[in-house]
């Protein structure tokens, strides 16, 4: 299990990082579509200033006013952080960088959110980074094991043995699905990925399991 000595550094310097990256960004790349589809870079950096702030009971009260609708509760979120000026969302986010709120869910839902939504904004862009591969891993297990229902990929992973091609891990039985833990990370949270990033007799068995 995921601690808070562990898991809020990395979310913390994640964060930090993803602002270096958006610190010189033109108008037109804050338009881009993310991997997120609807969402622009600019949406999902104002999602993760909302996800930032959420606190777990703040959390249970907009689910209600939601109607337990995940989907609308994350577009209320976007649409009240989402500043007109792409740099006022940035700098809200610097604001909240540091902050370890956190809605009722398990701590390596943090790590799940930095790397995926790091993702989404990154490879669009033609943004890359080196993320900490052991805490990939542990937001890959997480996901693993976790119904999408909540927000996991337990449903993609089925019947497929998961090997990180860059680190000493491997999850589930049956035809080995090869790829980076971030590839695999961004796989089971439904992302699309580029040709040849996952490969294996279990990639197409994964890849059917997720239609």
């Amino acid at each position: 299990m995921a601690s808070d000595s562990k898991v809020w550094p990395v979310v913390h310097a994640e964060r930090e990082a993803l602002i270096r990256d958006l610190a010189t960004l033109t108008p037109a790349q804050w338009a881009t579509p993310s991997l997120c589809v609807g969402w622009s870079v600019h949406d999902v950096l104002a999602h993760m200033v909302d996800v930032a702030t959420t606190t777990r009971l703040g959390f249970v009260r907009r689910m209600i006013a939601a109607g337990g609708d995940f989907d609308r509760d994350n577009q209320t979120g976007v649409d009240r952080e989402r500043a007109e000026d792409p740099a006022e969302t940035l700098a809200a986010y610097r604001r909240v960088a540091g902050r370890t709120a956190t809605p009722p869910a398990p701590l390596a839902t943090r790590l799940v959110e930095e790397f995926a939504h790091g993702e989404d904004i990154r490879r669009p862009l033609g943004l890359q980074r080196d993320y900490p591969v052991e805490h990939v891993v542990t937001a890959l297990g997480y996901l693993a094991k976790t119904s999408q229902k909540w927000g996991g990929g337990k449903e993609r992973a089925q019947r497929v043995r998961l090997v990180a091609t860059d680190a000493d891990a491997a999850i589930g039985t049956g035809p080995e699905v090869h790829g980076s833990a971030i590839a695999l990370v961004l796989a089971l949270s439904g992302r699309a990925l580029g040709s040849g990033e996952l490969t294996g007799p279990g990639a197409t068995v994964m890849a059917t399991a997720s239609r």
